[in-house]
């Protein structure tokens, strides 16, 4: 079973993935206003949550992984670069987490952030802010790298076979889903691009500050909860 799910105020696309046979299920990307949304999905089919998976620690919202994990004991995993040590797993390149039988296996996918990382899972790649439909995530903050973005998306989500679904972590414009051929051929910022070309496009975009990025990033490597006090 899966389902993608909006959040319009930063809109956040989170994925629902669940096992058929044990019901385990996993969450990507979750946002905290959502929370209520996802126990009761949760509840209505039956599942159970495994885990809260993120593929970088987002700029634009608060996760919903820490309360997910208070409220229903999930195991929080976010990139081992990401810097969120209150993570309960730091997931590198090759990784793979299991739902059953299902395996959702972890790309290192860094740029956007350092420690960015995609999930790929039954012809489906859930690509975060690497790679967006027509597009990609800045790399003008957080240790961004426009290099390193290019060769992650290149050498790691390009070489996919051209049928392999992209769920992107956010879209704009009303777009949900796309393919790796649609972008390797018509993606605006990396179709036809030398990394040069991509590069020196990249440091030219211009964009504003995030409005939550001071709020979000140190709550983020926090799974969006503050500190739990240490007993004794």
């Amino acid at each position: 079973m899966f389902k993608q799910l909006f959040e319009p105020v930063s809109s956040t696309l989170t994925y629902l993935i669940v096992d058929d046979e044990t019901h385990e299920a996993a969450l990507i990307d979750p946002v905290d206003t959502q929370l209520e949304v996802y126990l009761q999905l949760l509840q209505e089919l039956n599942c159970k949550l495994k885990y809260s998976l993120e593929t970088h620690v987002h700029a634009d919202h608060i996760t919903a992984g820490g309360m997910l994990r208070q409220r229903l004991g999930v195991e929080t995993a976010v990139g081992a670069a990401c810097g969120a040590k209150s993570a309960d797993v730091q997931l590198k390149h090759g990784d793979v987490i299991y739902l059953g039988k299902q395996a959702i296996h972890t790309i290192a996918t860094p740029g956007h952030t350092p420690g960015s990382v995609s999930f790929l899972w039954d012809g489906r790649v859930f690509t975060g802010d690497a790679l967006l439909i027509n597009g990609c995530g800045r790399t003008d903050f957080q240790g961004g790298d426009a290099g390193k973005l290019y060769d992650s998306i290149t050498n790691h989500l390009f070489t996919l076979p051209g049928e392999t679904l992209v769920y992107p972590g956010h879209d704009y414009n009303g777009m949900r889903i796309s393919s790796i051929a649609q972008e390797r051929s018509t993606n605006s910022r990396l179709a036809g691009k030398t990394r040069d070309d991509f590069i020196e496009l990249m440091a030219n975009l211009n964009l504003p500050k995030p409005r939550m990025i001071d709020l979000a990033v140190p709550a983020n490597r926090m799974c969006g909860v503050p500190e739990e006090p240490q007993q004794g």
